[in-house]
């Protein structure tokens, strides 16, 4: 079925742009009433989730968002310092080499950052993010028309299965993390759920209003292999019987998903099990930001504390511009598209285009206890 698809993986580093511009058919097979009951049931199933105060992380819906504790560690856990074999071999050619990397001793949120957790941020500050600003035509003169007014890129299932109404990602003006899907829509009751439409610039932000900074890319992965240094599988979204233990797509992408594991869009942070570290939704839910600047692959040589390449050292293309390392993989990766739901998997994303599957978590680098 991959196929019958034109974009096997989730796009970044202008690529949605690029999507949004081409507007590129798809040759589709499966009733589109089917997917939509399939997402209307799925949705009335997350949206009629009541929230209580003072449960904990790992208590899925009834989590309120925000952590119970307070400090500067405040949601956070130490991953003890270690070595490990970043990248992989076997899958992708942008994750090759495979090499020895060792990184000191760092503080992660255990989940991602919640809408919750975000708004306290904005009231605090009063900060306002991309997605919310016009964009300056001088900065894209190649963007149609309709992105340069406030907003982000937004999921719609096809409308047909058949025709050139076959686009999913959309660019919806007005669209940004308090109103996900645009005008409309609210974040009234997924105060749990992971902040999206979340730009490189507003995750910094946030995570310099705590004092903390986002993680490099092997800090990430390092915490995402939850104590594991076996070469990734071709997934850790599922367990070995083949059901889902982490928020992806189950079905044909993008027409069909079959929310076996209950959510067609975001789930609340802590639902599915945690790593070996106890971290939740290192997989899944929604790609997350890491500080690495992007270029495919890796350097065969061990490193001590890697923070990715130079911005002058990159090759971008004329028209492009550099982009950011994103990793986890998101709740629209499936087998037939993305399916980069993997530690070592890892995607470009260019640093001013919000989307809906887009959020991230902070580390602080502290020693522990």
């Amino acid at each position: 079925m991959a196929a019958l698809f034109p974009h096997p993986v989730e796009q970044g580093a202008g690529g949605l742009t690029m999507a949004l511009a081409r507007r590129t058919p798809l040759i589709l097979t499966v009733a589109s009433a089917v997917l939509a009951g399939a997402m209307l049931a799925a949705f009335a199933t997350g949206a009629g989730q009541n929230l209580q105060s003072g449960a904990e992380i790992g208590s899925c819906a009834a989590y309120p968002g925000l952590p119970a504790e307070e400090g500067e560690t405040a949601g956070m856990l130490f991953i003890p310092a270690g070595t490990f074999r970043m990248g992989s071999d076997r899958h992708q050619p942008e994750e090759r080499f495979r090499h020895v990397a060792q990184v000191d001793g760092f503080w992660i949120d255990r989940h991602e950052v919640t809408n919750a957790q975000f708004r306290k941020f904005v009231e605090a500050t009063g900060y306002v993010t991309l997605a919310e600003r016009p964009v300056d035509p001088k900065d894209h003169p190649d963007w149609p028309q309709d992105m340069v007014a406030p907003g982000a890129v937004v999921f719609v299932p096809p409308k047909e299965a058949r025709g050139s109404d076959g686009r999913w990602w959309q660019y919806v003006a007005g669209a940004n993390w308090r109103v996900p899907r645009g005008p409309g829509s609210s974040i009234a009751g997924r105060e749990n759920h992971p902040v999206v439409h979340i730009a490189y610039d507003d995750a910094l932000a946030y995570a310099q209003w705590l004092g903390r900074s986002l993680p490099t890319e092997a800090q990430w992965e390092f915490a995402a292999r939850g104590g594991r240094d076996s070469e990734d599988d071709w997934s850790s979204a599922f367990d070995p019987e083949g059901k889902p233990v982490a928020n992806v797509w189950q079905g044909i992408f993008p027409v069909l998903n079959t929310t076996e594991d209950g959510y067609a869009e975001t789930a609340p942070v802590g639902c599915f099990p945690p790593n070996g570290y106890g971290l939740y939704d290192m997989i899944g839910n929604v790609w997350e930001w890491t500080g690495d600047w992007y270029r495919p692959g890796h350097s065969k040589e061990m490193a001590s504390n890697p923070k990715g390449p130079e911005l002058i050292s990159l090759r971008v293309a004329p028209g492009q511009a550099a982009s950011r390392v994103i990793k986890g993989g998101s709740y629209l990766c499936s087998m037939n598209y993305c399916s980069r739901y993997r530690p070592a998997a890892r995607q470009p994303q260019e640093l001013d285009l919000a989307a809906a599957h887009l959020g991230f978590r902070t580390v602080l680098n502290k020693t522990g206890p």
